[in-house]
């Protein structure tokens, strides 16, 4: 193995951890509104950090690297794990402060994401992202967003304090369940990674106490937590992980979490083949589903269940839905409550808003609707105003789906076919002729 430890190989070092940290999800605005107060360099406004995006959807916007990718654990999925024979490197904390001052006085980046193998030990490796954070803020003065990761089983004591200096801290939990972690991470186990986030969600409250008393206290991870979920590794189903991100919502008070599709960059008996395209279509679905717990007043049983364990590759999650609850609908746009027009296909919550607040002086018809931004190609199936449907339509899951599924016309080529083996839609599927077989409605306007 080659070790780059000199200080005249930065470059090179960049290179390596770089590139060992793009498997990191960092696509995440800082929601703080850290000041330089004229002394520094740098700000993070809770507007958010501007990201630029990769042509794989992945954000790149942060100097997103590791402290170093020399690991002592051996996770079958890692492309850093200790078994491997990659190049090494480790950054030293002036070298990582140095990189990110000359980054963002160039403009490149607006905030560094900091992570980092475990070199040694937990404890001596936080320490070194400690000692980072402190070079950062105090001898550099920048007062830009910083996301570091709490490393499981390092002192709690250090972690405390590296949370004074971060804007946002994040643990991976890596796998959805214990039996998977144990399985493909034997050196880790769910409860020493799951203590971190414990610590800093206990953290957090402290600080909202402390500053309530004490205006000028310093804040601990003002920007709260988040995590990662790698999907695709093991076979646990999109119920299981939906139910998982839904429990660590409500005991973590997390900001997010992240799914990452499984990206096979090792060859192991226990991990899917090499070759095996990584889920990025299944990701997209969670993530949807993500967005519906969080802001939609979705629950996990709602979405899925144990009979129905998988998210309909073809259609959106909240579409799937009202689809198979076609009881509820449709919906009085004038009348019904802000949580069931929350519910409706093509509404968001800005939309319901909007809707909520401009039917107290007037009855809003279709017109005012697209006005407001609501998407009426897929909403119009599932909303009346004034008693009337905008189209004459069967009001069957059938119709409705033949209908909504006719967009797939302009879906790339790849998705099209994942979509072609869905056993749901496999009546209205021609594979003679490779094409979608869906006829259409009488009135052509009904297709937006």
């Amino acid at each position: 193995m080659e070790y780059l430890m000199s200080e005249d190989k930065v470059q090179q070092k960049l290179t390596i951890l770089a590139d060992a940290a793009k498997y990191d999800v960092a696509c995440t605005s800082s929601g703080v509104n850290r000041k330089s107060g004229g002394q520094g360099m740098g700000n993070s406004r809770a507007a958010g950090i501007c990201h630029s995006f990769a042509s794989d959807g992945r954000c790149i916007s942060l100097l997103k690297i590791l402290l170093s990718n020399d690991c002592i654990y051996d996770c079958k999925y890692c492309k850093n794990r200790s078994s491997n024979d990659v190049p090494r490197a480790t950054f030293t904390p002036e070298e990582i402060c140095q990189l990110t001052m000359g980054f963002y006085r160039r403009n490149y980046i607006e905030g560094l994401f900091l992570s980092s193998g475990v070199v040694k030990n937990p404890h001596y490796t936080m320490e070194l992202m400690y000692e980072t954070l402190v070079l950062l803020r105090e001898k550099y003065q920048f007062h830009g967003y910083i996301h570091v990761k709490s490393i499981p089983g390092a002192d709690e004591e250090l972690i405390r304090r590296t949370g004074f200096y971060a804007d946002r801290m994040s643990c991976n939990l890596e796998l959805p369940t214990a039996e998977g972690l144990k399985k493909l991470a034997p050196n880790k186990d769910r409860k020493m990674i799951l203590s971190p986030l414990r610590q800093v969600q206990k953290g957090i409250l402290q600080n909202k106490e402390e500053l309530t008393v004490y205006r000028h206290a310093p804040k601990f991870v003002p920007a709260g937590q988040s995590t990662q979920v790698m999907v695709g590794a093991t076979p646990e189903s999109d119920y299981q992980i939906i139910s998982v991100a839904e429990a660590l919502y409500k005991k973590f008070a997390l900001r997010r979490v992240f799914y990452s599709a499984y990206i096979a960059v090792n060859q192991d008996n226990l991990l899917p083949a090499v070759n095996t395209q990584p889920p990025l279509l299944r990701e997209h679905r969670l993530y949807q589903a993500d967005w519906l717990l969080r802001f939609y007043g979705f629950s996990a049983d709602e979405l899925l269940s144990e009979q129905q364990d998988s998210f309909n590759i073809a259609l959106d999650p909240k579409c799937d839905w009202a689809l198979r609850n076609l009881d509820k609908f449709p919906v009085e746009i004038n009348r019904a409550s802000y949580e069931m027009i929350l519910r409706v296909p093509g509404i968001g919550f800005t939309g319901a808003r909007r809707i909520c607040q401009a039917r107290r002086h007037t009855a809003l018809d279709f017109k005012d609707l697209k006005k407001m931004g609501i998407v009426l190609k897929r909403a119009v199936y599932f909303i009346t105003c004034s008693g009337k449907m905008m189209y004459r339509i069967r009001f069957d899951q059938d119709a409705i789906t033949r209908n909504l599924l006719s967009v797939h016309e302009r879906l790339p080529r790849e998705v099209q076919e994942s979509i072609s083996g869905y056993r749901q839609l496999s009546l209205f599927y021609d594979r003679q002729e490779s094409r979608w077989n869906i006829p259409l409605p009488e009135t052509r306007e009904m297709v937006v």
